[in-house]
């Protein structure tokens, strides 16, 4: 295999795929709004503020190496000498991973102008229509094109999407964050001036947690809803734990929060997971361990108290 050195490798990673397609392949580059384009050759990949993903295929990088290599097909040696052999006539702007401090750039993907798969999807996991209703109407939900999954979509105080978690309405079970999802913001419904907060694993449950108070005649939009973006993962010492990023930002934006209520698993992680969070902030707060009665989860105790029969082991493993 022919050598290069690593300094060689390092420049060619720092020049950017708008840089380079503006530069070298003008024609292949389709420009879709101010900072967003798109390719002529594979419409679903989108480049946007120094990164790219390519939805059809849910693979994404920051550069125009991971570009030649992952969508090009095109061996790392060869994307390398192409790179350096056409440096000369690209223009002195690179590109670099963002540091923990800069933003991150959430890359949402097409939105479908129906929401009927995801209404259905919902609706058949028991969350209330009134519910879900709602969540589309405030484009917390939304179903995108091509693949119609399920999107969560997480703001921050300005109402800009932060965070946004896609899932699969058939049954491939296809599940996973969007590309620059920020997991302090995610998913919630949290207007409600209650002094508590309750807070989920995942939407799902959140959204089972909604409709358990439909159905029991309460108002459910007075409550302050918080979801974790997948299981708390815990220290073996409880007291180790790193306060989960969802709920250290929600905390911070609302000082008035007196209670939490840990709506988690009944299973290893979930039982853990609360154990770590009361002895981390049992000093600042009141905690209530608040596990589904019964079931594994708040999404499995609804769709048993409604009649509904799933086979959520799977869907849950893979989840996580």
């Amino acid at each position: 295999m022919p050598y290069i050195a690593p300094e060689v490798i390092e420049q060619a990673r720092r020049i950017d795929l708008l840089t380079y397609l503006q530069a070298c392949e003008p024609d292949e580059l389709v420009r879709i709004s101010p900072n967003n384009y798109t390719t002529r050759t594979h419409d679903s990949l989108k480049i946007s503020n120094g990164k790219w993903m390519w939805w059809s295929q849910r693979i994404g990088g920051y550069n125009a190496l991971d570009y030649l290599v992952k969508v090009r097909g095109v061996s790392f040696i060869e994307a390398v000498e192409t790179l350096m052999g056409r440096a000369a006539v690209m223009p002195t702007m690179v590109c670099a991973k963002p540091k923990e401090d800069v933003p991150k750039v959430l890359l949402l993907p097409e939105k479908s102008p129906s929401t009927d798969k995801v209404t259905e999807y919902l609706f058949g996991r028991g969350i209330d229509y009134g519910v879900i209703e709602y969540c589309i109407s405030h484009e917390l939900i939304f179903e995108n094109l091509p693949y119609h999954n399920a999107v969560f979509v997480g703001y921050d105080r300005e109402h800009k999407p932060r965070y946004a978690a896609f899932r699969a309405t058939n049954s491939t079970r296809i599940m996973g964050d969007c590309s620059g999802s920020d997991k302090h913001y995610s998913f919630r419904i949290a207007e409600s001036r209650n002094e508590e907060l309750h807070l989920f694993e995942c939407a799902i449950d959140l959204l089972s947690y909604a409709t358990l108070d439909v159905m029991a005649g309460r108002d459910w939009r007075a409550n302050n809803l918080v979801s974790l973006s997948g299981v708390y993962l815990s220290k073996k010492r409880p007291e180790d734990s790193k306060t989960p990023m969802a709920l250290s930002q929600f905390l911070s934006e609302n000082p008035s929060m007196r209670k939490i209520s840990l709506h988690f698993d009944n299973d290893a992680a979930g039982r853990n997971a609360s154990l770590a969070l009361r002895a981390k902030l049992a000093d600042r707060y009141e905690i209530e361990d608040c596990p589904p009665q019964y079931g594994k989860d708040y999404n499995d105790f609804l769709c048993r108290k409604l009649g509904l029969s799933r086979e959520k082991s799977n869907e849950r493993r893979r989840e996580r």
